[in-house]
């Protein structure tokens, strides 16, 4: 099946403790059905001093499960699901609610 959401994609949170923030995807696991995005389901990891790093207790972004995102509306700005649709012979996706194309 055809990735409906990508890296570098700009995504609204729809349900959970960070319901309504928004950010970008950074990290697309398809196997596990996750993704990784900036700024959201942050968790606190205890990390151990290195010759590289001070260690300590550093914020990280964790997975959030696909199904809890939807890809912001070019036009609109709200969240919508996305479809796909064949334009000059290339495969791209678009918004359903507004039909603007995504991939460029």
């Amino acid at each position: 099946m055809a990735a409906k959401l990508k890296k570098g994609d700009k995504v609204v949170v729809l349900t959970g403790k960070d319901k309504g923030k928004s950010g970008v995807i950074t990290q697309v696991m398809p196997k596990d059905n996750k993704a990784v995005v900036e700024g959201i389901n942050i968790a606190i990891r205890h990390t151990k001093q290195s010759a590289k790093s001070q260690g300590g207790r550093l914020p990280q972004a964790m997975p959030i499960d696909l199904s809890n995102l939807a890809i912001v509306d070019p036009k609109e700005g709200g969240p919508t699901r996305v479809g796909f649709r064949v334009e000059e012979g290339k495969k791209v996706r678009f918004a359903k609610k507004s039909g603007a194309t995504i991939d460029a």
